[in-house]
């Protein structure tokens, strides 16, 4: 009897442990440089204070409604093995947005969607490492 109760609480901190585990890697996945796929910016992701902010590095000369410094601040978690979800925040714009992000390796796709039906994905490359 005294064999089970000390087993539970051991597979509960496993398990614990391992989502704990996931959060941290999808987490981690998604920091460092990217290059957004159509060639009109660069982004450093890196955490402040809880959340993560997209930070525009370079952007491409000509385009007028983005600008090196830009943010974008995500409140994200993990949803999958290398999805992350949740909300974020454009203070440029003063928008909200419901955000998607997978990270394979070296590519990643973000979705953001204002009122649930006005969506864009948009295509990342890993720079840099």
């Amino acid at each position: 009897m005294r064999a089970r109760k000390t087993v539970a609480p051991l597979i509960v901190f496993a398990g614990l442990a391992a989502a704990s585990s996931a959060f941290a890697d999808a987490r981690s996945s998604i920091l460092g440089e990217w290059a957004r796929g159509d060639g009109v910016a660069k982004v450093r992701i890196a955490p402040c204070g809880g959340d993560l902010c997209a930070i525009n590095t370079w952007i491409k000369p000509g385009v007028q409604d983005e600008k090196a410094g830009d943010k974008l601040v995500m409140n994200v978690q993990p949803s999958g093995a290398s999805q992350l979800t949740g909300t974020a925040f454009d203070p440029q714009r003063d928008r909200s947005y419901k955000i998607s992000v997978d990270v394979g390796g070296s590519s990643m796709t973000t979705r953001g969607c204002i009122l649930g039906v006005l969506c864009k994905s948009v295509g990342w490359t890993r720079i840099g490492k």
